[in-house]
């Protein structure tokens, strides 16, 4: 019996998935605990159907993704810090700070957890940094770090 896994199911196989099972395991296990349904041609329609919406969606996002990039790319954040003897910043510049002023300064709403910081900023100066928007978009922001007196 062919079934449509609703769920991944260990073992047998993922979501969306069609699978040759025993009758009895279909019938006693995977119908009852609506881990799959049957795969008939309305079930089989349905499926096709449902995964043509999700690649739709998955390129929607991924178009977004990339003009919010461009966006983001053309952009030049400045963070003014106060700063001690010898032109030394106290602390460092977090990806929150980042973020806070990218939001005052242009309205961009980007995700802290999105900016991909490697090691802390620590000094004055101009940074590129990385800010993962989509499995497959990164664009870079530029991140200027002035003294404030």
């Amino acid at each position: 019996m062919e079934v449509i896994l609703l769920e991944d199911v260990k073992s047998l196989g993922k979501k969306g998935q069609i699978v040759k099972v025993n009758e009895g395991y279909a019938r006693n296990f995977i119908l009852p605990k609506k881990l799959g349904v049957e795969a008939n041609s309305k079930n089989l329609n349905d499926l096709k159907l449902q995964k043509a919406r999700e690649e739709k969606e998955a390129a929607q996002k991924l178009a977004e993704a990339k003009a919010f990039g461009e966006q983001i790319s053309d952009k030049q954040v400045v963070v003014g810090l106060k700063t001690g003897e010898g032109g030394k910043i106290f602390g460092a510049v977090s990806a929150k700070e980042i973020v806070d002023e990218a939001k005052k300064q242009f309205g961009l709403d980007i995700d802290k957890k999105k900016l991909v910081l490697k090691e802390s900023i620590k000094s004055l100066g101009t940074y590129e940094v990385p800010v993962k928007l989509h499995k497959d978009v990164t664009a870079t922001l530029k991140v200027v770090v002035k003294e404030v007196k």
